[in-house]
């Protein structure tokens, strides 16, 4: 129990990219004067090791250059394919409320208001922000979905056509879509890699005092406040809910403006 809370906890600082520039830019420039003041301490072993630790910090500086771009390439991919995900959902229900016409008028108006109720959980979920407001949208959406199968279903079985299979078929593709969004919402940076590169950060942040000769406080601050911005960064576009940087549902809103003006 002990080891899945301190795994949940560490999971929030990621997911909170303010936090974690303030926390990250903190303790940065606290590991560069520790290695000022082991500088101070140590002057002579450290003289003797200097060209080594020039070395191996531009070794670590290179390490640590490379995994900030992967990780932020992989922060990206996943923010491109929630966006495109949210253009296949939409394009998926406006279809879907298209094929509608196809049934019998009774049952192409019911299942065109479910359609519209559904958009609006939709777009409620793309701009929820607390876990509690999430928990009744989803228990909402779940709703919807069943009453949609249902009257799809339902009108197919009463009129077992082709046409009625198309409808059923359009209906399949609204439902995974609203599934292939929530697994991409759900794909974010592995944990292991947020700790390898932090882990790097900590020792390059430490060598950079080592190295430096007591050298001013701005200048122990550049990498520190470029290493917390680049952290504050990757992880507000891995985010789908915390931070600045969202997916706006841009297309699902424009489906459903055009769904009121009809």
């Amino acid at each position: 129990m002990g080891r899945n809370e301190s795994s949940i906890k560490l999971s929030e600082i990621f997911d909170r990219p303010i936090v974690l520039f303030v926390v990250s830019l903190l303790a940065f420039w606290s590991l560069a004067w520790i290695g000022v003041m082991f500088w101070q301490r140590y002057r002579e072993l450290r003289e003797a090791l200097h060209d080594d630790f020039t070395f191996i910090l531009g070794a670590a500086l290179t390490l640590l250059g490379l995994i900030i771009g992967f990780t932020f390439s992989m922060a990206v991919v996943r923010y491109d394919q929630r966006k495109n995900y949210e253009e296949q959902e939409a394009n998926a229900i406006g279809t879907e409320y298209l094929r509608a016409d196809l049934l019998p008028a009774a049952d192409a108006t019911k299942l065109r208001g479910l359609l519209r109720a559904y958009l609006d959980q939709r777009l409620l979920n793309y701009n929820a922000r607390k876990a509690e407001d999430l928990k009744q949208i989803d228990a909402q959406t779940a709703r919807v979905q069943n009453e949609m199968w249902s009257a799809v279903v339902t009108s197919a079985e009463a009129r077992a056509t082709p046409i009625a299979a198309l409808v059923v078929a359009g209906m399949n593709d609204v439902l995974n879509s609203q599934g292939y969004t929530q697994a991409a919402w759900w794909n974010r940076i592995p944990t292991a890699a947020w700790l390898l590169l932090v882990a790097i950060c900590v020792f390059c942040n430490l060598l950079i005092g080592l190295v430096a000769r007591g050298k001013s406080a701005f200048l122990f601050g550049i990498l520190p406040v470029a290493l917390a911005i680049c952290l504050s960064l990757i992880a507000d576009i891995d985010s789908p809910r915390r931070g600045f940087i969202h997916v706006r549902p841009q297309n699902l809103e424009s489906l459903a403006q055009s769904m009121r003006s009809q």
